[in-house]
């Protein structure tokens, strides 16, 4: 069945979610490498899809990942927080590592949510109360990482009933030929997966 991609992504219900995109993660501060050089791909993307969402009046939401300089409250069950709690520079409230990544300009209408626990940018934040406040059901994704957070992100939100839409070249992860199986057997099945130029048409009509 075709999808009417004008009307999911209408901007009168749909808000642009961004998900790590962190100095400390993806960004020139980053301990995590390989992820940077992907994530670095898609900066000049996600950059144009916020610019272009605060011109339709589509609200922009920045997730962002922190932990304590004392660890307290934070995850120490997976093996990803281990790593960074153990890396530098940490992601600690405040920091030029915890902030979103100067590619991307933090507009004074965006929203900014930083997480102290959890995977998933709804663990432990406002975000699924702030979205519903603002009319939304439509959610584009993007940002890092396909491996775990973004992932995240479409299964929460399918299961609080949003719709979701991932640009396949606004979102990253390693290595590259895991990320495409799991848009091809995974994300797929879950979200309307696009580019960002149908994004972009659909919110500029060009």
């Amino acid at each position: 069945m075709a999808i009417d991609l004008k009307q999911l992504l209408d901007p009168d219900h749909t808000a642009l979610v961004t998900q790590e995109i962190q100095r400390g993660v993806i960004g020139d501060r980053s301990p995590l490498p390989q992820l940077a050089a992907e994530g670095a791909k898609i900066l000049p993307r996600i950059a144009q899809l916020c610019r272009a969402a605060r011109s339709a009046g589509v609200p922009v939401l920045h997730c962002t990942a922190e932990r304590r300089e004392d660890g307290r409250g934070a995850n120490a069950n997976a093996r990803i927080f281990q790593y960074m709690a153990k890396s530098e520079p940490r992601l600690i409230p405040g920091s030029e590592a915890a902030q979103v990544v100067p590619e991307v300009e933090v507009a004074d209408s965006d929203l900014v949510l930083p997480r102290l626990h959890g995977l998933s940018p709804f663990q432990g934040t406002e975000l699924d109360f702030l979205l519903r406040n603002l009319g939304v059901t439509t959610i584009v994704g993007v940002g890092v990482s396909v491996n775990v957070a973004i992932t995240n992100l479409a299964f929460d939100a399918v299961n609080a009933s949003y719709q979701v839409v991932l640009p396949r070249d606004a979102v990253a992860g390693t290595p590259a030929d895991y990320v495409d199986a799991v848009f091809e057997h995974t994300l797929r099945n879950v979200a309307t997966v696009v580019t960002s130029d149908d994004v972009l048409t659909a919110w500029t009509g060009r």
